[in-house]
């Protein structure tokens, strides 16, 4: 049987069984899509990555992303993750400063920074976000939060519910406190009647509630609290979304969450409701009129090699 080689890391953290678990296969050359689909169905982690041969000049490698249930154009932590990755292997050399990964949206480019011969952090560009429907529609509002446990009294007025998109969509819910963020859990019958009445499929809930309120002893400060739903694409809780986190650092700056001259060093704390704590970094250029590309960041610690056979 032909046997495929996977790297396993977690990505978004640099403490192993935290942050968001990957699986990456560095050559996938001769798996069919349907072997994709299934490999990564098996692997059971949000997502797995495929490598395969740059189909272009402008490219280094094409790389295709997969849920359990589907295909996707871009992610945020299979990106950093196979970053690292392709680092171990030697397929990105020690010093590069900039890799570019073919994906679903076009290339897409990573700056490298090193210690050593060893990859120390990597930021993805993002494209500028796309800001989409907001919801203020009382009816609507109940069912979107009836959608993730809550109440509409739990939704923070400071901005609106909306859905923003750097090549996946996603519906912004700014929740009052870390409570009710916590208290949230899916209802996977009533996010499907949203997305036939709404359109919204991935609902992605954050507060600025200061974790220092709760614990006085934190060392480190987050700008955001969050947890991200995908059922509907096999997920059902994601611990660490980064194509989520560029279009949220865009959310923030647009609605002055974020002052311009602070977008530089948004830092979101995903995961921690599942125990799987993830640090995402975000640098958001451009002003509130006009959001520029975006940047997600962070590093990525190895857990495991092994082999498949298919």
């Amino acid at each position: 049987m032909p046997e495929y080689r996977y790297l396993h890391y977690d990505v978004f953290t640099d403490t192993r069984f935290e942050g968001n678990a990957l699986a990456v296969l560095p050559d996938a050359r001769g798996l069919s899509t349907e072997q994709m689909q299934a490999i990564t169905a098996e692997m059971a982690f949000s997502e797995t990555t495929f490598i395969l041969p740059a189909e272009g000049s402008e490219m280094d490698v094409r790389m295709r992303i997969f849920t359990p249930g589907t295909e996707l154009p871009m992610a945020g932590h299979p990106t950093i993750g196979s970053t690292f990755a392709l680092a171990r292997e030697g397929m990105i050399r020690p010093g590069t400063e900039r890799f570019v990964f073919g994906l679903g949206v076009g290339p897409t480019p990573v700056d490298l920074s090193w210690e050593g011969d060893a990859l120390s952090f990597a930021w993805m560009t993002q494209r500028p976000p796309e800001f989409g429907p907001t919801f203020e529609d009382p009816g609507a509002l109940a069912e979107i939060t009836r959608a993730v446990g809550l109440e509409p009294d739990d939704l923070s007025p400071a901005s609106p519910v909306q859905i923003v998109s750097t090549g996946v969509p996603f519906g912004y819910l700014p929740i009052r406190t870390r409570e009710a963020v916590d208290r949230a859990a899916p209802d996977l019958a009533a996010m499907r009647e949203v997305r036939e009445a709404h359109g919204l499929e991935h609902y992605y809930l954050f507060t600025m509630e200061p974790s220092s309120l709760l614990e006085p002893e934190v060392s480190v400060q987050e700008t955001t609290y969050s947890r991200m739903f995908a059922p509907l694409l096999g997920v059902v809780e994601d611990p660490a979304t980064g194509g989520a986190c560029g279009p949220l650092g865009g959310y923030l700056v647009r609605y002055g969450l974020v002052l311009p001259e602070q977008a530089g060093e948004i830092l979101n704390l995903q995961g921690a409701a599942m125990g799987r704590p993830s640090w995402i970094s975000i640098d958001v250029s451009g002003n509130p009129e006009e959001i520029g590309p975006v940047r997600v960041g962070g590093r990525s610690v190895l857990v495991a090699t092994g082999t498949l056979e298919v």
